[in-house]
């Protein structure tokens, strides 16, 4: 399974942004998806995670309210809407999914067999 994130960039504190993990090589609807993120530690934080179907979602403390995590089984893509950004959340994002039976989400990283390669958000002030 092959996952590869768009859409980081670059965005003033207030703004913006949405990412994108497009996956090949599976069956999307067969995955739980994640969104994790990583400063300057070795550790990647949890973020959000959704269900094989999307009817189940799940945050992190620190993004709740302000991130919202989809998916379209259709286009085998999982985004991560971010609203409100800080300045905080500079880092590098992942999402990362894996094959589960059932429809739930997954919150460690040490679940998640397949990983995106990442790509990096910066909130200016």
């Amino acid at each position: 399974v092959q996952l590869v994130e768009s859409g980081g960039g670059s965005v003033q504190a207030g703004g913006s942004l949405t990412l994108s993990c497009r996956a090949s090589g599976a069956t999307f609807s067969s995955l739980a998806v994640g969104w994790f993120r990583q400063f300057s530690e070795k550790d990647r934080h949890f973020l959000a995670s959704i269900s094989r179907s999307g009817d189940k979602t799940h945050y992190g403390d620190s993004v709740k309210g302000r991130f919202t995590i989809s998916r379209d089984n259709a286009k085998s893509t999982a985004y991560l809407r971010m609203d409100n950004l800080k300045p905080e959340d500079t880092a590098v994002y992942y999402c990362a999914a894996d094959g589960v039976p059932l429809d739930t989400v997954v919150i460690a990283p040490g679940m998640y067999e397949y990983w995106g390669q990442g790509t990096q958000v910066t909130v200016s002030s």
